[in-house]
């Protein structure tokens, strides 16, 4: 499994698109939209001004980038031309491989987390304590896992033609709906409502709540919990049908 594991990474640092969307792309919009921010102005509602807000939600949107289209496509590509077929010939176990896929995107989505908070310290002079620090780069990263089980479910639920548009529509799906592109006070009061639920949500709260000195909420841990197993779930049981059907 180490070995996959390995040859997942290889893979990945090799394909220019793949990093240049999942690392280099976040950081671009954040100066995109904090660019002309100043540092002093505070968004209502969060207590924190426009570039540290944006901050976790760039971080958040790089490593859910790096997760779910890195392994969405990857996995259903290859269940096409066989790659997934060979696999089950040799020794490594189902939930090796579902492992290996999530381990890999997971490793891969810590460069986009980490250049997103240079540059926010760099351009727009984001201060936090170290602790902070350390302690936003593990939450997104950890959360990170929530969208890459997501990722392997899409895989082995739609077909190669099929993946991309499902993937598509639910990367930007959650990422508007989930406040990572604009913060959900600006919503109407029924779309906060359903926003709120989202794990895209709950997962750029839980660095918010860190950036602020307060403990995450415990519907956000929830929400990501429960989104977890249910997509963990899913992709076990679609691993398993599709093994069957091989």
């Amino acid at each position: 499994m180490n070995s996959l594991i390995r040859l997942e990474l290889t893979r990945a640092l090799r394909n220019r698109k793949f990093l240049f969307f999942s690392v280099i792309y976040p950081s671009g919009l954040f100066l995109l939209i904090a660019g002309n921010a100043d540092s002093h102005t505070k968004i209502d509602g969060t207590g924190l001004t426009l570039p540290t807000y944006m901050m976790v939600s760039m971080a958040s949107f790089g490593a859910l980038t790096a997760v779910l289209m890195g392994n969405s496509e990857r996995i259903a590509k290859e269940r096409e031309n066989g790659w997934v077929r060979q696999l089950r010939l040799t020794t490594l176990p189902g939930r090796g491989y579902v492992l290996a896929k999530t381990a890999g995107a997971a490793v891969v989505s810590l460069p986009s987390i980490v250049i997103v908070f240079v540059v926010a310290a760099a351009v727009k002079d984001v201060r936090l304590d170290a602790w902070q620090w350390l302690a936003l780069s593990g939450a997104i990263w950890a959360g990170s896992l929530v969208f890459a089980a997501l990722g392997v479910a899409i895989g082995y639920l739609a077909s190669g033609d099929a993946v991309r548009p499902i993937t598509m529509i639910t990367y930007f799906g959650l990422s508007m709906l989930g406040g990572l592109w604009m913060p959900t006070t600006t919503f109407p009061q029924w779309l906060q409502d359903i926003a709120e639920w989202l794990p895209t949500h709950a997962y750029a709260s839980l660095g918010r709540a860190i950036e602020q000195s307060q403990t995450p909420h415990a519907r956000d841990i929830a929400v990501l919990a429960v989104s977890f197993a249910v997509f963990a779930g899913g992709a076990a049981w679609l691993y398993r049908k599709d093994t069957l059907k091989a």
